[in-house]
């Protein structure tokens, strides 16, 4: 590296404790100078801030890790296709970056700051656009899809199906991103919720998230015929093809939508037996038990046990009745395991399953945030102290 990674991690400490200035500061800059690039980016810019501190701190501490940071840098580059980022716009980004650290470095800022920055971000961008330049050339940035139908499972869960305008190659167990016109550049993942259909339809589970920017409208306003934008499969909780072994698939509220697509998968090629534990804050929380009930009834190696407490209990009181029916299934040493919902369960389900025996290396689960915080810090201590989770930038890592 031509770079000096001990100065770019000066600057930046110095540039942290003026986070939401720098943030400011740059896509002031970037928008004032590109003005055509403001139409890349979500209309609300308080959570693209957050991310873009979050994408420079984790590059700058993985500058040492080149396998690490590799990955990372390949993995934004080809999902910044989606949001239509092109090679002609990493240097205008680069250029605001360096005058928003040089605005908030004010008389700390040298000009060997600037000359690590600047070879920095020509080693980042470069990787990002090799990586989505290495995508083939057959595979979109991303898919129009008409939604065909939406159910409303629950009051706050809405079922779209979606018809894509090209052939959508998946794996049950993959999840996909998803924005809507009414609310553009704003992207959310979301598990795919069915097995590969001929007609190539495919369902998404949504579930109204308070005060979010894109849930809201999925759940309340979509209806068919409107058309959204979805980005290509990702994910690697999917099941080893060859495997023969017993399947344990654990559920929590809308991760049933994951697990619902690979035990589609898993009933059709008809070659293992599946357990499904599925559990809920309370009765009415299982959303989709017509198509359970009608799985179980159409497939003998299918064994689904639901779990939920009474209404009005603790959520508490739902997580420990799902670890006591765990408990009771006994020795896992010869099982798949699928662990899909809240971002806390995995952590405590594998705990769990490793002490019946479980293999971890048979566990799989989508990318765990290390922290479920997602507020925004109001404060220069508070985003020092207090981890925060960003889950594009985390999935993405992972993804």
């Amino acid at each position: 590296m031509a770079f000096d990674p001990a100065v770019l991690r000066a600057g930046l400490a110095v540039a942290e404790r003026r986070a939401d200035q720098l943030t400011t500061y740059f896509y002031a800059h970037l928008f004032a100078h590109n003005p055509g690039v403001r139409a890349l980016f979500p209309e609300q810019l308080d959570e693209q801030r957050d991310r873009l501190l979050a994408a420079i701190t984790h590059l700058i501490g993985r500058l040492e890790e080149p396998e690490r940071l590799t990955g990372y840098l390949a993995a934004l580059g080809r999902d910044h296709r989606k949001f239509g980022a092109a090679p002609e716009h990493y240097p205008a980004v680069g250029a605001s970056l360096i005058a928003a650290l040089q605005q908030v470095c004010g008389h700390s800022w040298t000009v060997e700051d600037e000359k690590s920055w600047t070879e920095a971000w020509t080693v980042i961008s470069q990787a990002m656009i090799d990586a989505a330049a290495a995508v083939p050339a057959d595979t979109p940035a991303w898919w129009e899809a008409e939604v065909v139908r939406r159910r409303r499972a629950a009051p706050d869960v809405a079922v779209l199906t979606l018809a894509p305008d090209r052939p959508y190659p998946y794996v049950p167990g993959q999840y996909l991103t998803l924005c809507s016109p009414r609310v553009p550049q704003v992207w959310r993942p979301f598990s795919i919720a069915c097995a590969p259909r001929e007609d190539g339809t495919l369902d998404v589970h949504v579930r109204r998230v308070p005060d979010g920017q894109l849930s809201p409208v999925l759940v309340n306003d979509v209806v068919p015929g409107d058309r959204l934008r979805i980005g290509p499969p990702i994910g690697e909780a999917v099941l080893d093809a060859t495997s023969r072994r017993p399947l344990l698939a654990v559920a929590g509220g809308t991760g049933w939508a994951q697990v619902k697509a690979v035990v589609e998968q898993v009933v059709r090629d008809g070659t293992r037996h599946v357990t499904v534990m599925l559990g809920a804050r309370a009765d009415a929380d299982h959303y989709d038990l017509d198509a359970v009930h009608a799985m179980v009834a159409d497939c003998v190696r299918l064994d689904v046990v639901l779990a939920a407490p009474a209404d009005g209990s603790a959520r508490g009181e739902a997580v420990a009745l799902l670890h006591e029916g765990l408990h009771r299934l006994g020795d896992c040493s010869n099982r798949e395991v699928l662990l899909s919902g809240p971002p806390d369960l995995a952590p405590s389900v594998t705990e769990i399953l490793i002490g019946l025996g479980a293999d971890p290396e048979l566990i799989r689960h989508d990318p765990v945030p290390r922290t479920l915080n997602r507020s925004r810090p109001l404060t220069a201590p508070e985003r020092f102290l207090e981890e925060r989770d960003v889950a594009w930038i985390n999935r993405t890592e992972l993804a």
